[in-house]
């Protein structure tokens, strides 16, 4: 009897391992040739690119940096030259004098003082301050100030009682001076309150504002 029947004869979980057979591993494949080479013709290609660039790089900075200053020398000839046509309004003893200079020769700038004749130069009076004014003296106020109305009655007796009421209620009234003067109207007498005082006119128009009557008569 073989190894092999006993190892047929066996259970599942009594086989010896080493008893199986063995399956052949398959040959792990390599990289090719071909990508190899691809590989390195780009890493060729890189690194040239990398060198190209610093010497460009280098090149540029040392054509920038290097050599003397180029010296910007100035035109041969006059620097300054008078058109031959120059143009517009030609004045009289205008338009060489820069010229002349500019070629070493003295300008005549001297000023003819005798081309025209000299006028005198009038000198003005100094104004005459205008005497002051005398100060106007206030008109004296009257005593009697303005005379006001605040009535006609049909008695003396009530023309009294009403200037008696009036200044009983308002007291401002008091300092005035009052008259009762009668006067004819048609066939009746009638007789007019009045007062008189400084402040009479401001007065009756406190009394208007008040509801009273009240004229002012001058």
């Amino acid at each position: 009897m073989t190894d092999t029947r006993v190892d047929e004869a066996l259970p599942d979980e009594d086989r010896l391992p080493w008893l199986e057979a063995v399956e052949e591993e398959e040959a792990s494949e390599g990289p090719s040739a071909a990508k190899l080479i691809a590989f390195v013709v780009i890493g060729l290609a890189a690194i040239g690119l990398i060198v190209g660039g610093l010497f460009w790089i280098g090149s540029r900075d040392a054509s920038g940096e290097g050599g003397e200053p180029e010296l910007i020398a100035a035109p041969a000839g006059d620097y300054k030259v008078k058109p031959d046509e120059p143009g517009g309004m030609q004045v009289e003893g205008t338009g060489d004098t820069a010229f002349a200079a500019s070629e070493g020769a003295v300008p005549k700038a001297a000023i003819d003082t005798g081309a025209l004749p000299e006028t005198p130069v009038t000198k003005e009076a100094a104004p005459v301050a205008a005497p002051a004014e005398p100060k106007r003296a206030a008109a004296p106020s009257t005593a009697a100030g303005a005379t006001i109305q605040l009535g006609a009655f049909s008695s003396q007796s009530a023309a009294n009682s009403a200037w008696k009421a009036l200044s009983g209620r308002f007291s401002y009234l008091a300092p005035l001076s009052h008259s009762v003067t009668p006067v004819k109207s048609g066939d009746a007498t009638l007789y007019r309150l009045r007062a008189s005082g400084p402040d009479a006119s401001g007065i009756c128009g406190r009394l208007r504002v008040a509801g009273e009557a009240c004229v002012r008569i001058d």
